[in-house]
């Protein structure tokens, strides 16, 4: 594996994050096989357009890790979001994918820490995230860099919901 570069989404990359983005949900969540919901979700969410739409709107807020110029992971991140737990403003880690061949390669790692990095020259002191309660995979990981659960919310996706944990990490002054 060539060396992993960490940039902010350029346009011109829509299509390919859309396809990376579609294919780690898949994996990640499909247990049961790729149903009408899932098919509906991801079809809408991460649509080429959709992507470049976020682009456009925060361009400094999607980091793609690249792999000889191929994206292999995405992270996005929101500056001013709401906790849902604390009722409080706070920066909010909203996806983390990188694609299974390269898990355990510091893609993840990586795109966390330029992320982290991000919100504390924005003037945050804290991180949030929502992670799926049976992802037990990117829990542990998340422990690892140090982030607490704080509680659990419900993920609705057409009739049904998933429940989610909301996990925080506190970054020193």
């Amino acid at each position: 594996m060539n060396s992993i570069s960490f940039e902010k989404a350029n346009l011109s990359d829509a299509l390919r994050i859309s396809v990376l983005l579609k294919t780690v949900y898949i994996q990640t969540y499909a247990v049961d096989g790729v149903t009408y919901e899932f098919a509906n979700f991801i079809t809408t969410r991460f649509s080429p357009e959709s992507i470049e739409k976020t682009i456009k709107k925060g361009p400094n807020q999607l980091l793609i890790a690249y792999n000889t110029s191929n994206p292999i992971g995405v992270a996005e991140f929101i500056y001013n979001s709401r906790c849902p737990i604390r009722k409080e403003p706070v920066s909010e880690l909203s996806k983390l994918y990188v694609l299974e061949r390269f898990y355990g390669k510091g893609v993840g790692y990586g795109l966390l820490k330029e992320v982290e990095r991000s919100v504390v020259e924005h003037g945050a002191k804290e991180l949030n995230l929502e992670v799926y309660t049976k992802n037990s995979r990117a829990i542990a990981f998340y422990k690892r860099q140090g982030y607490q659960t704080l509680g659990r919310v419900d993920f609705p996706m057409e009739v049904n919901t998933y429940e989610n944990l909301v996990m925080n990490k506190k970054f020193k002054d």
